[in-house]
């Protein structure tokens, strides 16, 4: 689990691509200081595993490995050599739920609208790459944005499914979002809360239809 509380910024250093997977290696420093083989550390939001890592040296850092389903629900595959990414390690039990309840598991991709900046901050607007998660968009309500836990300031109707951030300074200049430009790709993931409370409200609504069906039926 994660807080969409990015630690730091790493670049892509290599992107091997083969027929139905990708291998990346991500040059970074700081979530390297408890690095083990198997940890879990958000690229962009996506939960990857590490699978080899090198703390000394010029360029240190660590490789992680994307399969298909990675690639078909992310913009992972749109990583090149040079860009930079969001990180963070999988927050320890016990520590500071500084952002909200980020699971790593991508819903999907939006893409960058417009960029409207203020006199402190940037106005973004997105729209969802699956309008089917319009439902789970909220205004006020939170969603990762790239690993980046952020409040909705405005959401569009469910037949126009876009939804408004206002980044602050910080977050312009500490994360990836202050690079993005209009028609850029990113991970989204919606609140796992909505996505609960939808299934649960389904399987009690047919567990009443059942019960109310006259024996020998079904509906």
């Amino acid at each position: 689990m994660f807080t969409g509380i990015v630690e730091e910024t790493g670049t892509v250093a290599a992107v091997e691509r083969t027929a139905d997977a990708q291998r990346l290696r991500i040059t970074c420093h700081d979530v390297l200081a408890d690095v083990t083989h198997g940890a879990s550390i958000a690229v962009n939001g996506v939960c990857l595993t590490v699978t080899e890592f090198e703390k000394s040296g010029d360029n240190p850092g660590f490789w992680a490995d994307c399969m298909q389903v990675t690639l078909d629900y992310t913009a992972i595959g749109d990583l090149t050599v040079g860009d930079r990414v969001n990180l963070e390690r999988a927050t320890a039990a016990g520590g500071r739920l500084g952002g909200h309840i980020v699971q790593g598991h991508v819903d999907g991709t939006a893409t960058l609208e417009s960029r409207t900046p203020g006199s402190e901050w940037d106005v973004l607007r997105f729209r969802l790459g699956d309008p089917g998660l319009a439902r789970y968009v909220a205004k006020k309500g939170s969603i990762a944005v790239n690993g980046t836990s952020l409040t909705v300031a405005e959401v569009g109707p469910v037949a126009d499914p876009w939804f408004e951030v206002s980044l602050i300074p910080v977050t312009l200049a500490e994360t990836v979002l202050g690079d993005l430009a209009v028609g850029d790709r990113v991970n989204i993931e919606c609140d796992v809360l909505a996505k609960y409370i939808e299934r649960l409200a389904a399987v009690d609504a047919a567990d009443k239809a059942a019960a109310a069906a006259p024996e020998g039926t079904t509906k």
